[in-house]
């Protein structure tokens, strides 16, 4: 692993981290134990940091750059000051709940040496009981938020609507060109980054890769989904949790979705999908 600004590592591991120190510790662990003949360097931003990601990042982990915040910035910013730190070919975005596998660097290393012409690329997540998680989807539609935050979507037609948001059509045994992907996991090159810029700062939370995964399309660099590439991700989903008068009147999660869903919108309104579908 490296740290020079001189030297440019094949790849930086850039790890986002919210008040969860031991499952911060078991994410930097994977990385070690995964990348170790690999060139790297491993980047940590934190938000809201408490003293036991101090102590745990001081203690455990000096050699890793540390990037904590006292405030809750948010998913983007958090990925932003990574972005701004990182000096590889390639950058692997993940938050701290995820677990690599022992090929997931080298694999999706190599796919994108392999494919070039690719903006944003993305593993599979599994749950810990090794469930494939869906993390693509096409382009939010208005009705999209309405038909899954409000009992409308248990509707035959919003159910077809939901279905195709959700890619149900798709074969998961080959990879897959899609809309776009969940921030959780996701590798995009530096040099393309640079000109698509980072996320946009106007989205605290959600939204944001969304986003993202839109302006690479808009700069004609492709947002792919590789299933045979895998790796763990405790995941779990806070804005939805309750049912839904209860998530829409006690849960900040959820209202917080809805903003930026509302950005989202607004941001896009009368554009065209900038997919060449």
């Amino acid at each position: 692993m490296t740290k020079s600004s001189e030297h440019k590592p094949y790849v930086t591991i850039a790890i986002n981290s919210y008040r969860n120190a031991p499952m911060l510790r078991l994410c930097i662990k994977s990385v070690q134990e995964t990348a170790k003949d690999l060139d790297y360097e491993l980047i940590v931003a934190d938000s809201a940091t408490q003293d036991d990601t101090r102590d745990l990042m001081r203690q455990e982990f000096p050699s890793v750059t540390f990037l904590p915040d006292k405030k809750n910035i948010g998913f983007g910013a958090m990925v932003n000051k990574c972005l701004k730190h990182a000096h590889g070919k390639y950058i692997f975005l993940i938050n701290s709940d995820t677990i690599l596998e022992s090929t997931t660097l080298h694999d999706l290393c190599a796919y994108f040496d392999a494919h070039p012409h690719i903006g944003i690329l993305a593993p599979a997540q599994k749950s810990f009981s090794g469930e494939i998680v869906p993390t693509y989807f096409r382009f939010y539609h208005p009705l999209t938020v309405v038909y899954r935050r409000t009992p409308l979507g248990r509707l035959p037609f919003a159910q077809r609507h939901l279905a195709r948001f959700e890619m149900r059509d798709y074969d998961r045994r080959v990879p897959k060109e899609v809309d776009w992907v969940i921030g959780s996991a996701m590798m995009v090159q530096r040099e393309k980054v640079k000109e698509v810029g980072g996320m946009d700062p106007r989205f605290f939370m959600y939204m944001e890769d969304v986003d993202w995964c839109r302006r690479f399309w808009e700069r004609g660099y492709s947002v792919v989904y590789v299933p045979h590439i895998t790796l763990y991700h405790y995941y779990g989903k806070g804005s939805a949790a309750g049912g839904f008068w209860r998530s829409l009147l006690l849960n900040r999660l959820t209202w917080i979705h809805i903003e930026s869903a509302l950005k989202y919108f607004i941001k896009y309104w009368g554009a065209k999908n900038p997919r060449k579908q």
